[in-house]
């Protein structure tokens, strides 16, 4: 499904129920659940529903019980890797049901390849059925150690045991299945692949990598290989990279006349492999459509481009690539390798590669624990969303690649340079105002991170994020954030960093913006920031940067956001702090903007009556006459200098009886600071007006 499509109806149904599954069941005896109501499924869907329930990761003991009832629901494909079930619930549940196909590899239970295959071998549907056994990831013997027979599987065509504990004597047992095509035997504690040849008459598929404990040398393996006549797919690939140091590949590539249906051949990961061996092998068997090369030194002839029929999973150009992030998104070792060629490949394209993309991405969802994917990988990230290019990229991607840099943040948030890597994404004006994710989050995680760095490039690309972030999210949203007095401490903290040695930089500027946006309508935050000595440290930086209206602005945008909390006024009777903001009012030389929130303040501060007002009365008249001379005085800007959430640009206060400005940053402007005090001015003098004509208008009537 393309990224910017919506999800099928069938999708949303089967993720509705995997999250309603409690709501829609009755519990039985033994603790499972049935349905109080189920229609009679097709077979693909109930298939499609207990994967659903697999990936969701609901699927346990109890909610396995739903496929009890073949009535209602019956299996042919079983996909439950990395489900929570046991080996009791696995037997009732679901070997019940004539089952072709089994994944059940990486559970998060005990269970092991002993018990599953006593569960199935119980079942004669299971028996004459199964075609399809995946077991990846688990232990061959349980805690009973139960006999591992496979032989009874007449059936069995495909059989994955990779990263499990098999040994040679359950080798000899699986090479005696009848029917069996295609076997992944990697990573187990194999030593001698002689029984092989006891299936070399239908064996299609092979894979056997990583067979550390192998105590055949080059020449023994390739003899067994090279009787495997009808091979169609080899992977002899090495995770470790390692020169092939005993010539096993070079031997199999020189040996003539073997292997001659191969279609697929992968010797990726051994070093040292020249371009012209395969060359020779590909040439002399026609029918190739595959070769993975990744780490090997070959790749780079034309032939091997793979940009033809033949495929080729390697390093030479960004096809090989992609073919590889494809091929090998389970296999951290090769991913991580393919990545580091691909950062390369990627500093200087000039066209969007969404599909380039997704398949990192990919590679980051399947290794979320390991640092070195995650570190190449946001890498790779940046220089595909790199100024222009990020706005050809399909907006839904873009939101799942933000979670998954997220995630990467989160779980390595000591690590300086991923988070560089992450925030030089993130410090994109496109992705920061349109792409969709939880901004509310990022911004509280991307603040909780800040702590675990001092460095400044850090700190610069945080507080730019933030600031952006904060100014997008709803009030509701605004109040959460400031209520987390770690984020006003850490802003302050810069705040007070950069002031002291004189800054005016970005930095300061955005941590400024942030503590703004942050304390908007949120009295929560405007309490803090007084807590934190917020209003002793904007008193100096008012004076420090007075000749910095853009600094100043800034400064007393969020006073006036403490101004407008009633119960915080009192905070600000400060005389040197009235009188500085009351020389910022009246100063020719300052400019309007900062006027104007200096009128704000002193607005609130003036409607305040009774023991409140804690300065001299005569002061308070100054501030009146002052305000009423000032906004006479001031001249139309140029540019919208404020805008305002709401379309009332006045407010009145409670109990104070005089009209204040509610201004802030935000998206849609909607009208002028000077524009606002005309109109209050023009709207008193029409109601005068029309106050004395109908005055004098009575007074006629009474006369005649």
């Amino acid at each position: 499904m393309d990224e910017e499509s919506p999800p099928s109806l069938t999708d949303i149904s089967l993720m509705w129920i995997c999250h309603n599954v409690e709501e829609l069941c009755v519990a039985q005896e033994n603790g499972s659940l049935k349905f109080h109501h189920c229609p009679v499924f097709p077979q693909e869907l109930a298939d499609q529903l207990l994967h659903k329930m697999a990936s969701e990761g609901v699927l346990n003991d109890r909610t396995v019980g739903i496929f009890q009832h073949l009535e209602h629901l019956r299996l042919r494909r079983a996909h439950i890797q990395s489900s929570h079930i046991s080996a009791e619930a696995f037997r009732l549940a679901l070997c019940i049901h004539k089952l072709q196909e089994l994944d059940i590899s990486h559970t998060q239970t005990n269970i092991a390849i002993s018990e599953v295959l006593h569960s199935l071998t119980s079942s004669k549907l299971c028996r004459q059925s199964l075609q399809t056994l995946l077991m990846d990831g688990l232990r061959v013997y349980g805690d009973t150690n139960e006999n591992v027979s496979f032989s009874m599987l007449r059936g069995l065509k495909k059989l994955s045991l990779a990263g499990t504990d098999l040994n040679d004597s359950s080798l000899e047992d699986i090479c005696t299945l009848p029917m069996l095509e295609n076997l992944d035997i990697s990573s187990t504690n194999i030593t001698d692949l002689t029984p092989l040849l006891n299936c070399q008459s239908q064996l299609k598929s092979l894979t056997l990598h990583g067979l550390q404990k192998l105590e055949m040398n080059a020449s023994r393996v390739n003899l067994v290989l090279s009787k495997l006549e009808l091979l169609r797919h080899l992977d002899i690939s090495n995770d470790k990279l390692l020169t092939d140091v005993d010539h096993l590949v070079q031997q199999l590539l020189e040996q003539p006349g073997i292997l001659l249906n191969l279609v697929s051949l992968d010797v990726s990961g051994w070093r040292g492999v020249s371009d012209a061996a395969i060359r020779a092998f590909v040439e002399h068997r026609p029918g190739m459509r595959f070769i993975g090369l990744l780490a090997t030194g070959a790749g780079g002839s034309e032939m091997l481009r793979g940009d033809g029929n033949l495929k080729v999973a390697g390093e030479a150009n960004l096809q090989q690539l992609c073919e590889a992030l494809r091929r090998y998104s389970e296999r951290e070792s090769f991913i991580r390798e393919t990545l580091a060629h691909l950062y390369s490949h990627t500093s200087e394209l000039e066209e969007p590669q969404p599909n380039i993309l997704k398949l990192v991405l990919a590679g980051m969802r399947r290794h979320t624990d390991s640092l070195h994917v995650q570190l190449v990988a946001s890498a790779c990230v940046f220089n595909l969303t790199v100024q222009e290019l990020v706005l050809g990229m399909p907006l839904h991607l873009l939101g799942t690649v933000v979670k998954q840099l997220l995630i990467a943040m989160k779980n390595f948030p000591k690590h300086e340079q991923l988070q560089k890597n992450c925030l030089l994404t993130l410090c994109s004006d496109h992705i920061l105002q349109v792409v969709p994710f939880d901004r509310y989050e990022a911004a509280k995680l991307i603040m909780m991170l800040l702590g675990n760095h001092e460095d400044q490039t850090v700190q610069r690309m945080v507080v730019a994020v933030v600031s952006i972030l904060v100014s997008k999210l709803s009030t509701e949203e605004i109040s959460k954030l400031g209520a987390e007095e770690f984020i006003m401490k850490q802003l302050l903290s810069i705040v007070q960093q950069k002031a002291s040695l004189g800054l005016v930089d970005s930095t300061l500027k955005f941590a400024l913006s942030a503590l703004w946006n942050l304390t908007d309508e949120t009295p929560t935050a405007c309490t803090h920031f007084i807590q934190c000595r917020g209003v002793e440290l904007y008193l100096e930086l008012l004076e420090t940067y007075y000749s910095e209206s853009s600094i100043q602005q800034k400064l007393l945008g969020l006073l006036n956001n403490v101004a407008e909390v009633e119960d915080l006024r009192p905070e600000l009777m400060n005389e040197e702090l009235l009188e500085h903001i009351l020389q910022l009012l009246v100063l020719p030389l300052v400019e309007v903007d900062v006027s104007y929130f200096a009128g704000g303040i002193l607005a609130h501060l003036v409607s305040v009556r009774g023991p409140v007002w804690s300065l001299d009365e005569e002061l308070r008249c100054t501030v009146q006459d002052q305000l009423h001379s000032s906004i006479l005085s001031w001249s139309s800007p140029q540019h919208v200098m404020v805008s305002y959430r709401e379309g009332r640009p006045l407010r009145k206060y409670k109990n104070s009886g005089s009209y204040m400005l509610k201004g802030f940053i935000s998206q849609k402007p909607f009208i002028t600071l000077h524009s606002t005090f005309i109109c209050w001015y023009i709207c008193f003098f029409l109601a005068k007006l029309i106050e004395i004509m109908c005055f004098q208008f009575v007074i006629k009537m009474w006369i005649l």
